[in-house]
């Protein structure tokens, strides 16, 4: 029977054998972080959950009345320490296996001491029993958690959490926390998942036997769980189910879900790792401790404020990952409101109808997390406030936590990542700064407008008169396309062969590489930067330019005597700022008479659009010089076959070869390991299809000059993160003149500039390639 200690035992009282708990592990930590070399943020962890812990033992023995923890607590309070002691080693390899593996030992050890030595000294009481459960239950939950991190069988941690979900179930279904008689069963299953756990964390099993075993251990631990739960329910004349406390239990969780995914949400467009979400946000500790000491009505304006100012940041989050997986860049609050409706085009050409449901859903979703958010910091400010000690407590022991691993130590679980997060005030100091900084562009630009520096020589492009120029974008093709080790082998062999085919056509080449003022997307943006020589890196920037008087490159050839045209097949509706840019003839998707099927986002296939574009333009014989632009789609969906050009026709032969495609608007669902393959795939065709098409071409009686180059990086779900800005440049031409006029530019011969190339800025090509050949 359990019963109050008398005092039989001469003890301390519980605070100073706390306290001494407090020195043993301390001592213990400095072992390990010798022996194992447990870092700052695994020793801060162990240390806040010792401070909670021994918070918890202190309330709990005052509550009980109990002065003195007695004999057997302190043996129950050495286990405790040894548990706490391991959190700093959990997922720790090798030698912090092996350290592991000691103290959960010696506490399981000590587990068959504490309970002969409180019958022994008569000191049976409540709290004791109660410290004991809790302590081994905390210990398995370490342990569990340890073989699931070197495993990775997350489903191991279900032997640690089974204890806590039967705890959490009581609170809603009483019955549950009725008296259990003692059950000799039950202690054997406890103990056997221990000895288990240490089992498998020494490794001195085979992973698969190890692991088989813990499966065993599971089961019978649900076994006995499910023991108890019969037994409990056949004990209780009545079974109620508190329905209220369950409902609200379930709607704060969801509410810390919500908040918490916001807050630690990672700007990394690539698939974050699971550690990446592990972080401690200081916004929520300074929150909580705000608003557990304001008053009600204050309190609940406060927090809904909170709510919204955290949502909003939470969407300009989601915004930054949209655009740094599309565009290579952060959302520009001031500037990129007009991309929301060029969005919704794409919505509606990649999936119709539904594409405009699905962005109608997507703001009735936005405004749902604001009031959602709204109403989630207000709820959790009235639990703070319902347990101010506690929410203040716990604040200032995580600020500190937050400071030690942040600014002193820098830790973190993923590289780029810090565990002490400040997400919410980064973004705000961020968008504080980007307002001005974007007006300052917006001046600097407008001033840019106002002038050319470079006036527009007399004789403009004389060295290239009655030539035909060609500029040719392969859309998405940069260069980690030609340096990267997933890409390299595959690209740079493609490059070769086009080399010796163009050579072997009387064909010479310069290449080099230009930075784009964009990646990721925005094609439009690119060109225009090559054709105005002004930086143009968002749509405010284009509108801008486009309702200006700035001579682009079209326009002075144009007004040199030049024809021009561009081919645009996924140009879908009216293009008015063309004649801004000086082409005199488009050729839109619907324009270039092809019948047969699209490629995914690729309304043709390039090498069709090719020979459209010979068929509309190069090869009419009533026609002057000709400056023709080319824009080529297929590198954004997977195509490979090449067909014979003399039987392509109006594209119908492609028919055959549209089945099985991959769905545009499904594309990004896919591994990355996957779109990288098949964007590769898409940029062989394309730079097959286009040196294959100018290798092929006849002598016309007119010279022809070729700009080959990509509009910016793919996305970094395909390029990785930090790929840069730069594309490759190539000048193709019969004429050695051509060449030989920008040997001054420090160009390679061939399609493959060499590694460490100097790039320019795109936006120097307009005035350096005018001042060349002028």
């Amino acid at each position: 029977m359990l019963r109050r200690s008398r005092g039989t035992a001469a003890t301390a009282p519980v605070p100073a054998q706390v306290a001494a708990g407090a020195v043993l592990l301390a001592g213990v930590l400095a072992l390990l972080t010798a022996t194992a070399g447990a870092g700052a943020l695994r020793l801060t962890g162990a240390a806040v959950v010792g401070t909670v812990t021994a918070a918890l033992l202190v309330r709990a023995a005052r509550r009980a009345g109990e002065p003195t923890l007695g004999p057997a607590g302190v043996v129950t309070l050495a286990r405790g320490t040894m548990a706490v002691a391991a959190v700093a080693l959990v997922g720790l390899p090798a030698a912090g296996t092996v350290a592991l593996v000691a103290p959960a030992a010696v506490a399981l050890a000590l587990d068959g001491v504490d309970g002969p030595v409180a019958r022994r000294t008569g000191t049976v009481t409540a709290l004791g029993a109660r410290f004991d459960m809790e302590t081994d239950a905390f210990l398995l939950m370490v342990l569990s958690a340890h073989v699931a991190a070197t495993t990775g069988q997350w489903w191991v941690t279900a032997l640690g959490l089974l204890r806590y979900a039967f705890v959490a179930a009581g609170r809603v279904a009483p019955w549950l926390r009725g008296e259990l008689p003692p059950r000799y069963s039950a202690k054997v299953v406890a103990a056997l998942q221990g000895v288990v756990l240490v089992v498998t964390a020494a490794g001195v099993l085979p992973t698969a036997d190890a692991l088989a075993a813990v499966a065993v251990a599971l089961a019978a631990l649900v076994w006995s769980f499910g023991v108890s739960v019969v037994q409990l329910w056949r004990a209780a004349e009545r079974h109620p189910f508190d329905r209220r406390r369950a409902a609200g239990a379930l709607l704060t969780t969801a509410c810390l879900a919500l908040v918490g995914t916001v807050l630690v949400l990672p700007a990394d467009p690539g698939a974050p790792a699971p550690a990446a979400w592990l972080r401690l946000p200081i916004e929520a500790v300074l929150g909580a401790a705000l608003l557990a000491v304001l008053p009600g009505r204050a309190r609940t304006v406060v927090a809904a404020g909170l709510g919204a100012l955290l949502a909003a940041l939470g969407l300009l989050k989601l915004a930054d990952l949209g655009f740094r997986t599309f565009q290579g860049r952060r959302f520009d609050a001031v500037t990129d409101w007009s991309l929301l409706g060029n969005g919704l085009e794409f919505l509606r050409g990649t999936a119709g109808a539904a594409g405009t449901v699905v962005a109608v859903l997507a703001v009735v979703v936005a405004a749902v997390l604001v009031v959602a958010t709204a109403v989630a910091v207000v709820r959790l400010g009235r639990i703070a406030a319902r347990h101010r000690p506690a929410a203040v407590g716990g604040a200032v022991l995580l600020g500190a936590a937050w400071l030690v691993v942040g600014p002193v130590a820098g830790a973190s679980l993923v590289p780029g990542v810090p565990v002490a997060a400040a997400d919410g005030v980064a973004e705000v100091a961020h968008r504080t700064q980007q307002v001005p900084e974007t007006l300052r562009e917006r001046r600097e630009l407008a001033a840019q407008l106002a002038r050319d520096d470079v006036p527009v020589p007399r004789d403009v492009l004389g060295a290239l008169r009655g030539k035909d120029v060609v500029i040719a974008f392969v859309e998405s093709y940069g260069r980690t396309a030609q340096l990267t080790p997933e890409a390299a082998p595959r690209i740079r062999p493609v490059l070769a062969d086009a080399d010796a085919r163009l050579t072997a056509a009387g064909f010479g080449m310069r290449s080099g590489v230009l930075t784009a003022p964009i990646s990721g997307g925005g094609s439009w943006l690119a060109h225009a930067t090559l054709f105005s020589g002004l930086p143009i890196a968002d749509q405010g920037a284009h509108d801008r330019l486009t309702a200006s008087d700035r001579p682009t490159l079209p326009r002075i050839l144009r007004d040199a005597g030049w024809e021009t045209a561009v081919v645009t097949p996924a140009t879908t509706r009216e293009w008015p700022e063309a004649a801004f840019f000086g082409h005199q003839r488009v050729y839109a998707g619907d324009d270039l008479g092809y019948a047969g099927p699209p490629f995914s986002w690729s309304p043709m296939p390039d090498q069709y659009t090719l020979e459209a574009f010979s068929r509309l333009e190069l090869d009419r014989t009533d026609r002057g010089p000709l400056l023709g632009t080319v824009v080529l789609t297929s590198s954004h969906a997977p195509w490979s076959p090449l067909l014979d050009p003399a039987g392509i026709g109006d594209g119908a032969v492609y028919g055959p070869y549209a089945g099985g495609q991959q769905a545009y608007d499904t594309i990004f669902s896919l591994d990355r390991e996957t779109l990288r393959e098949d964007y590769l795939t898409s940029l062989e065709y394309s730079l097959r299809s286009t040196t294959g098409w100018l290798a092929g071409r006849q002598d016309t009686g007119r010279d022809l000059v070729v700009l080959l180059l990509g509009d910016h990086e793919p996305g970094a779900t395909v390029s990785g993160p930090g790929a840069g800005a730069d594309v490759p440049i190539s000048v193709i031409s019969r004429d050695p003149a051509v060449l030989a006029a920008i040997d001054g530019w420090g160009w390679s011969p061939g399609l493959l500039p060499p590694p460490d190339a100097a790039p320019w800025r795109m936006d120097e090509f307009r005035d350096r390639f005018l001042a060349t050949y002028s």
